[in-house]
């Protein structure tokens, strides 16, 4: 056949150490039909400050593969949430071959065609809390690439009707397909008058959606006569291929038939009609190739009546024994993204009768439906059962219904064919099912009530259940409980959701606990964080004290944000992938809103208690550096204001960046600097003048600072972080205690500029006129003074 090859890039994205799902990153492919090889070219590279990273350690890379919904990964073997199916997919780890770079390569041998997704991400990291912008930080880029080779013009066979065929000597093998449309529950394939060396040497092969491979179904036409291939149960509205094979060895031309029959739900008695052709009455799209097969503008010769009936609307109720039953639909409606509720027509309780299944259809929309979690609930009316011993099972699967045989219905599978499977019954009379990033596409629902005797379940007599049944898309499960957050996410124009968890909880739903934080040490860090901000007290009572009242205002700001806010660190620490913002004094009330816990207490948003965070953080540097240079009052109120702007605008842009706190710090400190100085040299003596103000209050509140930043920027983990921080807390307050200059002299204040003498008057008003005591219309002026 001819092949063609398409080509499809993303561009390279950073990769992050798993905490979540929330933490990977996403890729989304479309493969195309007919495809026969799909390559994966999975390019990883390193970037430090820009540059190739070739000092920077080799770290593994995990990849998954999942065809038609985002994989459901769980690479720290955390516990799911109860009544969760897990859905399987393939992972590939990637390791180093060279100093910055490595490739992979992952072949697919006929994937099925649609949506692919790949998700990548770093093992888990050790939990250092870095400060951005302290260092160079190394970057993993994963950038994959996929090469697919497709055939096209694939002879296209009609069925019923028998199409002559021959195998030349250089060909080893014939590849079809036919197009199975809604409501058939049986495939046929059969190769008729098949004359080669040695009989029929031949293999027939047959699979759904994607060209057969060495496992699909397949049978032998030397040791079979006739030679026919049939699948019950097919997907519905796919394309199904035949792969007919020569035996390997044998010479010569082989010539055969090759015929396929549809045997459809529809009544004996609904023919098709004679003016539709063949691909409207079958319901086949019109964009298939031609081929080795007949063109859509050929007339085939009728077919027998019993070879193959199309299907016309909703198929009629058939006898009990036949495999096809009537399909309820259900009614769409949307309330929010991922939030879709399913409505059965005069439900939501159904009636399931003794002598047939009840079957549903869910319909998933394409692409948009598989990022969230489809929610299935079934509740049994026990005083329907009228004291039998019912037992009402349901059968959920994935584009086509399974309701053939008792057996079947019990277990769910067949043998190309797996469903998940749910029960009630007088003694447990709820079950639910959860499937996190369902396939799209139709999902059926066949419940059928079974009584159990002593040889297994049989069909009952006479008695018909309820049941109650409720089915709905949404984000997460359950919200993620009360230790996680639901978080809606994006890769280019692909939204997907997932939990992101706190305070020690993992797993999908933020459901286990083996690594949970109890609620007493909850209730300790956030005590901690909280109360240990009360260490400004001090320094509010000093700056009081010395009349640096200005000075006290913004310590009482910070301490107060620094309480409403302290929790939240811990919390932004951790899901910001291992980084904190460099902050100076955390405000209290700030912690408080940001526990990653239940202790959590919030008097406005996050986002203003964060900012007014940072932001007396900040000040409180500034101001505390501004008053130990000692300038003129009018320079220094300058200064502050100019100060507050200009850090609400630099912590408006980035409020995470290592120079939001160095730039004011070191700017003040080049201006305390320049004052400490210029008074050194005039009065040449040093600046402080006493030995007992370096001794006792400088250097040790230097030390105490340099302490704390050295704790802050190197020590804190994620498990020592509320001890660690709120040590931070401590010294921070303590030095600014011992930093504050004290209370300036009256004799050493700067009075008023004095007057310049020279040429003018001044106009005195009467005191009584000034304190408005005396009418302003008949006040007078009494003196003039020149000077």
């Amino acid at each position: 056949g001819l092949f063609v090859t398409d080509y499809f890039t993303r561009t390279p994205r950073k990769l992050s150490p798993f905490r979540s799902f929330a933490s990977i990153e996403l890729f989304h492919f479309h493969i195309p039909e007919d495809t026969v090889i799909a390559v994966w070219n999975l390019i990883t590279f390193k970037e430090q400050g820009g540059t190739f990273g070739d000092q920077c350690p080799d770290r593994s890379i995990t990849v998954y593969f999942r065809s038609g919904a985002p994989p459901v990964i769980n690479p720290l073997h955390t516990h799911f949430p109860r009544d969760t199916a897990v859905p399987g997919s393939f992972a590939l780890t990637l390791t180093w071959t060279l100093p910055n770079r490595t490739t992979g390569v992952f072949n697919v041998t006929s994937p099925l065609p649609g949506d692919w997704f790949l998700a990548a991400h770093l093992p888990k990291d050790e939990g250092k809390i870095s400060v951005k912008g302290l260092y160079e930080e190394c970057q993993y880029l994963f950038q994959p690439q996929l090469i697919v080779q497709r055939l096209v013009n694939i002879a296209v066979l009609y069925p019923g009707y028998a199409s002559e065929q021959s195998m030349a000597p250089h060909n080893r093998s014939c590849l079809y397909k036919v197009f199975v449309p809604s409501y058939t529950w049986r495939v046929q394939v059969e190769v008729l008058r098949c004359r080669g060396a040695g009989g029929c040497p031949l293999w027939l092969r047959v699979r759904a959606k994607a060209p057969p491979l060495h496992n699909s179904t397949a049978l032998d036409c030397r040791e079979q006569a006739p030679c026919r291939l049939a699948l019950d149960l097919p997907f519905w509205q796919h394309w199904y291929y035949v792969l007919v094979e020569r035996h390997p060895g044998v010479p010569g031309t082989v010539s055969f038939q090759l015929t396929v029959q549809l045997t459809d739900c529809s009544s004996a008695s609904v023919a098709r009609p004679p003016f539709l052709p063949p691909s409207a009455s079958m319901n086949m799209p019109h964009s298939f190739g031609s081929a080795g097969g007949l063109a859509l503008a050929d007339s085939p010769p009728p077919a027998a009546p019993n070879s193959t009936r199309q299907p016309s609307g909703t198929p009629a109720a058939l006898p009990a024994g036949e495999q096809c039953w009537p399909v309820r639909p259900t009614l769409r409606n949307e309330l929010d993204t991922f939030s879709v509720h399913f409505y059965i027509f005069f439900g939501p309780n159904v009636s399931v009768p003794p002598d047939r299944p009840a079957v549903f259809v869910i319909n998933l929309l394409p692409v948009l439906d598989s990022g969230g979690v489809l929610n299935l609930e079934l509740r049994l009316n026990v005083s329907s059962l009228c004291g039998e011993n019912v037992t009402v099972f349901g059968c959920l699967n994935h584009e086509v219904p399974l309701t053939s045989g008792d057996n079947v219905s019990v277990t769910c599978a067949m043998e190309s064919l797996a469903g998940f499977l749910l029960s009630v019954n007088a003694s447990a009379s709820l079950s639910r099912l959860r499937i996190p990033y369902p396939q799209t596409g139709s999902w059926y629902l066949s419940l059928r009530s079974l009584c159990a005797t002593e040889h297994g379940f049989e069909p009952c007599a006479n008695v018909t259940a309820e049941v109650y049944l409720r089915a709905y898309l949404s984000p997460c499960i359950d919200d993620c409980g009360i230790y996680g957050q639901c978080k809606l996410l994006r890769t280019n124009n692909y939204l997907y959701a997932a939990c992101e968890c706190k305070a020690g909880w993992n797993g999908w739903g933020c459901t286990d606990n083996a690594e949970a934080f109890s609620y007493g040490f909850q209730l300790l860090s956030t005590l901690l964080l909280c109360l240990s901000n009360v260490m400004f007290v001090p320094p509010v009572a000093i700056a009081v004290r010395s009349h640096y009242l200005l000075e006290a205002a913004v310590y009482i700001f910070t301490m107060f944000f620094s309480t409403v806010s302290a929790a939240g660190g811990c919390a932004r620490g951790w899901g910001g992938r291992g980084q904190l913002s460099p902050l100076l004094a955390r405000s209290q009330f700030y912690h408080a809103c940001d526990q990653p816990g239940i202790v959590v207490f919030c008097i406005m948003e996050y986002d203003v208690l964060q900012f007014c965070d940072f932001l007396g953080s900040l000040m409180s540097v500034w101001v505390t550096v501004i008053a130990m240079a000692r300038l003129q009052p009018v320079v220094k109120q300058v200064l502050y204001l100019l100060g507050a702007m200009l850090l609400s605008m630099a912590l408006q842009m980035d409020r995470h960046g290592l120079w939001n706190l160095l730039g004011p710090s070191l700017f003040a400190l080049g201006i305390m600097a320049i004052a400490w100085t210029t008074r050194t040299i005039r009065r040449r003596h040093c600046y402080p003048p006493t030995w007992k103000r370096w001794a006792f209050y400088l250097c040790p509140g230097a030390l105490i600072a340099a302490a704390a930043v050295l704790l802050y920027a190197f020590v804190e983990t994620e498990e020592n972080y509320f001890y660690i921080h709120s040590i931070w807390h401590l010294l921070i307050a303590g030095s600014v205690g011992f930093l504050l200059p004290p209370r300036a002299k009256a004799g050493a204040r700067l009075g008023p500029l004095p007057r310049r003498k020279g040429c003018g008057y001044q106009l005195c008003v009467n005191e009584q006129e000034e304190l408005g005591l005396v009418d302003p219309a008949v006040a007078s002026i009494n003196s003039i003074c020149t000077s």
